[in-house]
């Protein structure tokens, strides 16, 4: 087999290839260059699995990074099983191939209880006390302590929150190579989320994405130099494009107003019930799935969201197939924004009211997507010693609210999720692979294109996915 490396350079789009990208400009003018139709939803969970079964949501059911578990009456977004994953991944075809492969997976979503033979992915410890300590998971589990011993403990408050930077990012890449001197994987999988911060933040169009642009190319410079040098096969490729935004669409609030939501008040604040609700969202980025308790109301939803500015489709049922969406993790609607527009979670009507975690880093708690988790709130005058006071409170074994999150969703200046008009928008897949490429992929293309990378045939691929 041919030692493969896959470089997902998250929210990278031909547009964005240029003068701040000294090292990609020059390794993709020797390169083959496709755009790849994004999946829908274009996120982080769904495209990931997509590339890597070649299935579309419909059948390998991530439908979004998180979703509504019926059968537990709870939202859950960013779950770490890949048992979620309804159906066979890369490695597990081209083990079949050659039981020699071997494949690490260092920061791909769904990376615990894996058949992944080495794996990296973020996991805090999360204490009695109700502190959160930055760490990670890996598999074998002495490779975490490996890791850290040489890079240090892994930068969990850079990987996501008001201090992302490319930190994280630089540390995955380091990660990766020690992983590739220990163990030589015949296949290995980076994931690199530098510049999905700042272009949410900013937006695609700000001239500040340039400095992100140039610390990325110099992480990717760096990777794809050691890689080419063990004679590896590399395939640059990304997620989903991200496009400049303007319009915050709050569904949750629609819905409130018209009596489909239902909260619990507790200590003042308000959170949402979701099994005593007639009618709430999900919201993920520009897609919201809309779950429906009294399916005779399917319809009065539809129609009172599809009046809604900045929503561009609503589907229900069979046309949710659009999209090869239809699986039962879906909402009985599925909303789509208008390219200017984003959806929030946002359910409370007064700001005074909003629940103790609205105003934190909390991405297991808040029933939908927060971008807003990036900033910390404007209103502080003086955040530094504020965190640093909080933080000392928690070392001293206090407990303390880290609220220093805004509840202003204008703040977000990017978003991804919808299918672009512009296919300057779409990801992009790079490599020196000798087969032709066509100019456009479809997002299960890209399965095959690993497989084929690896040596592992078509006929011989599609033969071992049916044992």
């Amino acid at each position: 087999m041919q030692k493969t490396v896959v470089l997902n350079v998250v929210g990278l789009t031909k547009s964005l290839i240029g003068k701040n990208t000294p090292f990609l400009s020059k390794w993709s003018e020797q390169a083959q260059q496709a755009s790849i139709k994004p999946v829908v939803p274009a996120v982080t969970c769904t495209a990931q699995s997509t590339y890597l079964t070649g299935k579309w949501p419909e059948e390998h059911g991530i439908v979004a990074n998180g979703w509504y578990f019926r059968d537990e009456d709870e939202v859950k977004l960013w779950r770490q099983s890949n048992k979620l994953v309804q159906a066979p991944k890369v490695w597990d075809v081209a083990r079949k191939a050659n039981p020699e492969f071997t494949v690490a997976n260092m920061g791909w979503w769904y990376n615990m209880n894996t058949s992944a033979n080495y794996t990296l992915t973020p996991r805090p410890q999360y204490l009695a006390d109700g502190r959160k300590l930055p760490d990670c998971y890996t598999q074998p589990a002495d490779l975490r302590d490996k890791l850290q011993a040489k890079l240090g403990t892994f930068p969990l408050f850079n990987y996501w929150g008001p201090k992302t930077s490319i930190k994280s990012s630089k540390w995955i890449a380091d990660a990766s190579k020690i992983t590739d001197e220990l163990y030589n994987p015949t296949l290995t999988l980076i994931y690199l989320p530098h510049l999905d911060y700042n272009l949410q933040r900013l937006g695609p169009s700000d001239p500040r994405i340039a400095k992100d642009l140039q610390e990325i190319d110099a992480v990717v410079g760096d990777l794809i130099t050691f890689y080419e040098a063990k004679g590896a096969q590399v395939m640059l490729l990304s997620e989903y494009g991200i496009s400049d935004v303007n319009q915050p669409v709050h569904l949750n609030r629609v819905l409130r107003h018209h009596g489909y939501i239902q909260v619990r008040t507790e200590r003042g604040t308000e959170l949402l019930d979701t099994a005593m609700s007639k009618a709430f969202a999900v919201a993920d980025h520009q897609v919201a799935h809309v779950y429906i308790r009294d399916k005779s109301k399917i319809a009065d939803v539809k129609a009172l969201l599809q009046q809604q500015d900045g929503v561009a489709e609503v589907l229900v049922g069979d046309e949710r197939n659009k999209y090869n969406l239809a699986h039962e993790r879906c909402g009985e609607l599925v909303v789509l924004a208008k390219p200017n527009a984003w959806f929030t979670y946002y359910f409370w009507l007064d700001d005074s009211k909003a629940p103790d975690y609205a105003r934190m880093v909390d991405i297991h708690k808040k029933p939908g997507y927060d971008p807003v988790e990036m900033f910390i709130d404007p209103k502080i005058k003086f955040p530094v010693p504020l965190v640093v006071g909080k933080l000392l409170k928690k070392k001293l074994g206090f407990r303390t609210l880290m609220n220093i999150i805004p509840l202003d969703a204008t703040l977000i200046k990017g978003s991804h999720g919808h299918l672009p008009a512009d296919k300057n928008e779409w990801p992009l897949l790079l490599t020196k692979y000798k087969k032709d490429l066509p100019s456009e992929l479809q997002a299960t293309d890209v399965f095959q294109l690993i497989l084929e990378h690896l040596q592992v045939s078509v006929p011989q691929a599609k033969a071992l996915e049916q044992v």
